[in-house]
């Protein structure tokens, strides 16, 4: 399924129901008292998180979500029957927006948690409410009120433990194809992945979710290259796995995209720059073991990385095993727990 991470929908919820205009009518009382029941409240608009599931695209076709009505009040003091709920479920890291004020109105986060998106009308107020002293046979009802209208802005995040960056084509999609069960397009040009991809891998009975987030470039914080959207996803991940092209197709340096990388992280967020990550050197199968030796110490020094370096070809599975486990290790150090854990 394509992954969609921003949606626009209209909700409404239901209006209150109006109340009754009523007398007490019966064989041996002709001039009764005002029996007039209230209405029933409109239903409102809830969002739901579901863990299950990872897109927004049901909302592509489906942009309008629309509450009952309550129904309208009856004689003898009937109250009319209050709308049932609407509850519309969504994927964890979706934000929620009113569009035309600007405002959030919330953030699923947690599997079940509850968000109000849009509230019922009141009900309105049958004739028996308005009896007094004064005026023993009122006519006077209110309606129900309108409920809520809102237009909707819904942007989802990503959700992963391990975020997956480097520069276009340095062979992210291909590893996420060879760890994991999920099943990106591959092809040898930059920005061959367009939205992120989530994949689960699994190490004997435990488990983590990885995205495939789409390549980076130079000032993606200032929101180069769709920078800000695919910065976002990488800030909801608990840990980072940074891809190294080995041999670069378009003939640039490693370590300047490797740096450039770094520096964009830090310029949009510090918090995100300081996530635990790992660094998976790719496509070492291009070169002989003499070349690549020589090629990864000089990589580790120039770039003044103290953490843990794996020697990886995505296209064959070199090196793929052992990352596995550096990557489960990797979250079990920094004691992060996984969103399968949750």
């Amino acid at each position: 399924m394509k992954f969609v991470d921003s949606a626009t929908i209209r909700v409404e919820a239901g209006k209150g129901g109006a109340g009754c205009l009523g007398f007490r009518r019966e064989k041996y009382i002709p001039d009764g008292g005002p029996d007039g029941g209230d209405g029933g409240d409109g239903g409102n608009v809830y969002f739901r998180g579901q863990e299950n599931l990872n897109t927004l695209s049901e909302f592509r076709f489906n942009r309008l979500f629309r509450a009952k009505n309550g129904q309208p009040g009856s004689g003898q003091n009937k109250r009319g029957k209050s709308a049932d709920h609407l509850t519309v479920d969504m994927p964890l890291g979706t934000k929620i927006y009113d569009l035309e004020t600007d405002e959030m109105i919330g953030e699923i986060t947690l599997h079940e948690q509850i968000v109000l998106v849009a509230k019922g009308g009141f009900h309105g107020l049958g004739n028996a409410r308005f009896k007094s002293s004064i005026n023993r046979a009122p006519r006077k009802t209110t309606p129900g009120t309108p409920g809520e209208v809102r237009e909707i802005g819904l942007e989802m995040s990503v959700m992963a433990d391990i975020g997956l960056l480097g520069m276009p084509n340095a062979g992210k999609s291909s590893l996420i194809r060879q760890i994991s069960s999920a099943r990106p397009k591959v092809a040898d040009y930059p920005f061959t992945t367009l939205h992120p991809n989530l994949g689960v891998v699994s190490l004997n009975d435990k488990h983590l979710v990885m995205a495939d987030i789409p390549g980076l470039i130079e000032n993606a914080s200032e929101g180069v290259g769709l920078g800000f959207e695919f910065l976002r996803h990488l800030s909801r991940t608990r840990a980072l796995l940074h891809v190294i092209d080995i041999m670069p197709a378009d003939g640039s340096d490693p370590v300047y995209n490797y740096k450039t990388i770094e520096k964009e992280l830090a310029k949009y967020d510090q918090e995100l720059a300081n996530k635990p990550r790992i660094i998976a050197i790719n496509k070492i199968d291009l070169l002989n073991q003499k070349e690549r030796d020589q090629f990864i110490e000089s990589f580790i020094k120039d770039i003044s990385y103290g953490g843990e370096v794996f020697n990886i070809s995505a296209l064959n599975g070199m090196g793929c095993k052992e990352l596995v486990y550096g990557l489960f290790n990797l979250i079990k150090s920094n004691n992060v727990k996984t969103k399968m854990d949750y």
